[in-house]
């Protein structure tokens, strides 16, 4: 079976206080985007399982991919057959968008899925946060308040339909942990609840992504994209998660100049719906 594994932006990002577990807690608003992986899996008939990739090369061991501690986490409590496992990477690594996440809790909800496992989805949800703290939004997989370590959901009908987002990624990849060393935790002035239900013009200097101050003066790179989508039209501009993609809200009649990103930028493109 054949699933598409798709990235999220968050809207808004604020580190709120650091928890006793070493995690923080944050508010943020994650938003699913329609740009996917792909994900294949087969029953192969075999004594083990085979697990293949292309596109972007993904780096480390096989051990250490989310795809494959999924199956093992399902494997722990289900008798299933082996099977051909193959990742199609589209979504870049280290941006911000959660392709990891989302390839694991996707292989949670096929597995589910093709052998009849009967979990439910909160079942997901708590098998997925062992994974990592986005994993359960990928379970939901509509736009929804995060809180906690970002596994604490409630779905909001936040529509941003007919507008077009540009994404731009400079292929730089920002570490997580070094992106939290630099950030103080504190209570926003406004809370982001509060802030989104103001009308999209007025969210710039409103709807905030705290690790932009500390990642900006990393890699000047990065805050440039966000001068220039705003430069070309953009209603909105954000950074997406601890980065380093920039994505900018237009309104769909705002024609923008693709020729002012540099050409080996990740660029994606997608009209919200």
């Amino acid at each position: 079976m054949l699933y598409f594994p798709n990235a999220k932006i968050n809207i808004g990002l604020n580190v709120i206080s650091k928890r006793e577990d070493g995690f923080h807690n944050l508010s943020t608003l994650f938003y699913p985007l329609q740009l996917c992986d792909g994900l294949e899996i087969v029953e192969n008939g075999l004594d083990h399982t085979r697990f293949t990739q292309s596109g972007l090369t993904i780096e480390g061991e096989l051990t250490d991919n989310l795809v494959y501690l999924a199956l093992l986490l399902i494997k722990e409590r289900f008798e299933i057959p082996n099977l051909d496992i193959h990742l199609h990477k589209k979504i870049p690594f280290g941006a911000g968008l959660g392709g990891g996440s989302a390839d694991a809790s996707f292989m949670l909800k096929a597995l589910n899925e093709m052998f009849n496992l009967e979990l439910n989805t909160q079942e997901l949800i708590d098998l997925s946060v062992q994974l990592g703290s986005d994993c359960p939004f990928f379970i939901i997989n509509t736009p929804c308040f995060a809180t906690g370590r970002g596994e604490e959901l409630v779905p909001t009908d936040l529509d941003l339909s007919g507008y077009r987002l540009v994404l731009v990624n400079p292929n730089i990849m920002v570490s997580t942990p070094e992106a939290f060393r630099y950030v103080t935790p504190h209570e926003p002035f406004t809370s982001l609840e509060e802030a989104i239900l103001n009308p999209l013009p007025s969210w710039k200097g409103l709807v905030e992504n705290d690790f932009e101050k500390s990642v900006f003066c990393q890699y000047p790179a990065i805050q440039e994209l966000k001068t220039k989508l705003y430069q070309e039209g953009a209603t909105y501009v954000s950074m997406s998660g601890s980065g380093s993609s920039v994505f900018g809200i237009f309104k769909n009649t705002v024609a923008w100049n693709r020729e002012v990103i540099d050409p080996s930028y990740f660029v994606w493109e997608e009209i919200i719906k």
